[in-house]
């Protein structure tokens, strides 16, 4: 191999392969931890060094070029090796401290992660956590987070799955909003009702349909695609949401509406790269967590 031909700077690949992966250099300086200046500058001295433009800026959106797009079938390989030697040092890493970083959808996170990181601090208190709060699939492969808690299977053969139960969920609408509209006596009487759900509703509307309830989209009248918003959405009196059951302890002023339903079931997987799983701090991590869901009454 020629080393004195290999002369590229690994900061300016890694900004370039973010800034292309993230759509511009605002989010890809935030995925880094670093600032946008800073990686406005390595991207710049790229395209100085290879002597092409790498993006165009079209409005306030960074368009790549030609000449980026070839070079991208490059640097991601190298992003994925990159990647895959930082797994092979973090699994050989035999210690019981450093930071473990797992993540859930936002709900989940706030509902239950909580109560289980304390009673992870008390067997492992030298274990950090960085929880990643996301409602998109984070990509374990590339280190987004160390461990996922999900509702899919993973398909990635890299992957280590185990799946630790199912969640119940059911219909559930404020005390306060069922006093003013009436609780309803059956499947019918939902269609005089309002309901929350994510800001393109057609999917839960389809799964709804598939259980024999019948909604039209004019009834979602309040939607996000943030769980954690559409619970309080629910409990400040906007209507019905489909929501996890015993999502917090004790709370009052929140009734499931019509209990006799059938549950929805979905399934909870934790997941993580087989590599991490030969560290002991995330090892301790993943198997805390699925003691701890499995524990659970509604699991």
């Amino acid at each position: 191999m020629n080393w004195q031909a290999v002369s590229f700077d690994w900061n300016q690949i890694r900004a370039f392969l973010a800034t292309t992966e993230e759509g511009s250099l605002s989010a890809a300086a935030r995925a880094m931890g670093a600032t946008q200046p800073t990686l406005g500058r390595q991207v710049a001295g790229l395209e100085a060094d290879l002597g092409v433009t790498l993006f165009e800026r079209v409005g306030k959106a960074l368009v790549i070029t030609t000449a980026g797009k070839d070079l991208l079938e490059h640097v991601q390989a190298m992003g994925d090796a990159a990647s895959r030697i930082s797994m092979v040092a973090a699994g050989q890493s035999q210690s019981v401290s450093g930071r473990v970083s797992i993540t859930a959808s936002d709900l989940f996170a706030a509902a239950y992660l909580p109560r289980i990181l304390m009673q992870l601090r008390e067997t492992a208190p030298g274990i950090e956590i960085a929880v990643v709060a996301s409602n998109h699939i984070e990509d374990l492969t590339r280190r987004d987070a160390d461990i996922a808690v999900r509702n899919v299977r993973p398909t990635q053969p890299e992957l280590i799955a185990r799946l630790i139960g199912n969640f119940d969920a059911g219909l559930f609408a404020a005390s306060s909003y069922l006093d003013q509209y009436g609780r309803p006596k059956g499947v019918n009487d939902l269609k005089q009702h309002a309901f929350i759900g994510p800001n393109d509703p057609a999917e839960m509307n389809a799964f709804f349909a598939t259980r024999g309830i019948q909604l039209s989209p004019d009834q979602f009248r309040s939607t996000s695609d943030s769980g954690v918003v559409m619970w309080e959405m629910m409990r400040a009196g906007l209507g019905i949401a489909a929501m996890p059951c015993q999502t917090w302890d004790k709370v009052t002023g929140v009734e499931q509406v019509l209990p006799e339903l059938e549950p929805i079931r979905f399934p909870i997987w934790l997941a993580t790269h087989r590599e991490l799983h030969t560290s002991r701090r995330i090892r301790i991590v993943f198997d805390a967590l699925a003691k701890a869901l499995g524990q659970m009454p509604h699991i």
